[in-house]
């Protein structure tokens, strides 16, 4: 089911993702939390090792597991929905070279459509910063954002950058932009 209101942030790991989200609940409005941090945060407390630098197939199947459960838990919602992060961009993910996606996700991403404008954040270096749960360089950064904007481009989705701003006006770029889409 494809649903207007859902809104995909994405991007390389450390450019202001989640600070926008933060931004967004502070005035009220629905956001989801990414998936992968809440994963690794559960995994380093319980001792688990279901993580990207562990056992990469469980970590991979709990992302799919946590990002249909987010999308379905919202699906009444009918103001905007802010998803840090979302299913599509789980493909290829722990995937050996030439492997194609496991079918319950190539279904999941078929089934569970956003609206059809993601916003990407882009690698951001002045910004990037270390933590307990982000520990690659800034290249790694890069990287992902190249591939997570070529995933959503290949599943259909046009990708609208989020300028390199104060948190105050990249609120307005999106909340500007979200009236329009």
């Amino acid at each position: 089911m494809k649903r207007d209101n859902f809104h995909i942030f994405s991007g390389g790991p450390g450019a202001g993702k989640t600070t926008l989200i933060e931004a967004l609940r502070a005035r009220g409005h629905v956001c989801v939390d990414e998936a992968a941090r809440r994963i690794l945060k559960e995994q380093a407390l319980t001792g688990g090792n279901a993580t990207h630098d562990g056992d990469r197939a469980r970590y991979g199947d709990l992302m799919l597991d946590y990002g249909l459960a987010d999308y379905h838990a919202m699906r009444e919602a009918t103001v905007p929905v802010f998803f840090d992060r979302a299913i599509p961009e789980l493909s290829g993910y722990g995937n050996a070279p030439g492997e194609s996606d496991p079918p319950a996700l190539t279904a999941a991403i078929a089934d569970c459509r956003y609206n059809d404008t993601v916003f990407v954040f882009p690698p951001w270096q002045a910004i990037y910063t270390h933590d307990a749960e982000r520990k690659h360089d800034f290249a790694h950064a890069i990287a992902v954002f190249e591939e997570i904007v070529a995933t959503y481009r290949r599943f259909g989705y046009e990708t609208l950058e989020v300028p390199r701003t104060a948190v105050a006006e990249r609120l307005r770029f999106v909340l500007s932009r979200i009236d329009t889409l």
